[in-house]
């Protein structure tokens, strides 16, 4: 260890034993000291669902929790790493990508639980077409998102970032997509596109977006997320995580009216 270096702690929401992990520990070793506090095992759409209590054990990569990833950031700066300057999470196995997805993903609310705590934050995802998802993913294949992480978090705490932005979610290209090699900064997607269908006694929840970026069929614009991960870039959202609030006259009139 150097302790002149950046303290890192990296988390994410498919486990401790995910690739993705294995790879962005290995990468951001060259940046600063790495503490692994992962889920024990898959979170994958958890969001910032939180536990009172979890089993903590060791792991070659670092602690491994029976708990969430929300879980994970908490434990991992209040009771069992050095203090980190840099909270990262990922790489998930899959994009988290637009508006919508950004309260449902582990791997993005790792990254707003830091930034509660006010410690700046990196949510990175694999982005996988729909014919890959099911195939086994190894440290390799993660090497867009690590590159470009490494890359973020290397200078983006130095260079004034976070003093704008809460956190960043990245999303890479998968290896064998047509990568460009382009970093691009971007803003979430607001396209939004669920249905359901009943059949019997069950209720079938479709998200037409993934079938849309499939066919290569979407429809949002130049600066989006989605449409820069279509197009074969690294996408970058600066974003903050405190919920805001507005003057709004009409709700003032009807409380008025209690």
């Amino acid at each position: 260890m150097d302790a002149d270096e950046p303290e890192i702690l990296v988390t994410n929401d498919d486990g401790i034993d995910a690739p993705g992990i294995r790879a962005l520990a290995d990468g951001l070793d060259a940046v600063g000291n790495v503490t692994v506090v992962a889920p024990a095992d898959n979170q994958s759409a958890t969001g910032r669902a939180m536990s009172q209590e979890v089993a903590v054990h060791d792991h070659d990569l670092g602690y491994a929790v029976e708990g969430t990833p929300a879980d994970c950031v908490v434990a991992g700066l209040e009771a069992l790493g050095p203090y980190p300057d840099l909270v990262v999470s990922g790489v998930n196995e899959g994009g988290n990508l637009g508006m919508y997805v950004l309260g449902r993903s582990g791997t993005v609310s790792a990254a707003v639980e830091a930034a509660f705590f006010g410690v700046p934050a990196i949510a990175v995802s694999m982005y996988m077409r729909e014919e890959q998802f099911g195939e086994p993913t190894a440290v390799a294949d993660y090497e867009h998102a690590v590159d470009a992480t490494t890359h973020l978090a290397h200078d983006a705490v130095t260079d004034g970032i976070f003093d704008t932005a809460d956190y960043l979610n990245v999303n890479a290209p998968h290896p064998d997509a047509d990568a460009t090699g382009d970093m691009v900064v971007t803003r979430p997607s607001h396209a939004y596109d669920m249905t359901a269908a009943q059949t019997g006694d069950t209720v079938t929840l479709y998200d037409r977006l993934w079938e849309a970026m499939a066919a290569g069929d979407i429809h949002d614009p130049d600066g989006t997320d989605r449409r820069a991960v279509l197009d074969g870039h690294v996408s970058v959202s600066p974003l903050t995580a405190p919920h805001s609030t507005e003057h709004h006259d009409a709700l003032d009139g009807i409380a008025t009216e209690f």
